[in-house]
């Protein structure tokens, strides 16, 4: 195997596991806020909201490595 395919395999195999472990944190992060406005439904717009900013900080980081896995791939 080439420099080439090596490359391919390391930003196919980076890639997933972003996935995955993005996949694990906004499940976490949504169970423990699913947990809070059950303990606590009065405070149910503040967890809400900081879910919701939480899970945009986790997708953008997944989205940077999508980004970085293209302009790796390409090369």
């Amino acid at each position: 195997m080439d420099t080439k395919s090596f490359m391919n395999l390391g930003v196919a195999l980076g890639l997933g596991l972003a996935a995955c472990g993005s996949a694990i944190g906004l499940g976490m992060a949504v169970a423990a806020a699913l947990s809070g406005i059950s303990r606590q439904p009065e405070a149910t717009n503040k967890i809400m909201m900081n879910m919701i900013i939480g899970c945009a900080f986790i997708e953008a980081i997944t989205i940077y490595i999508l980004v970085f896995a293209f302009m790796y791939a390409t090369k």
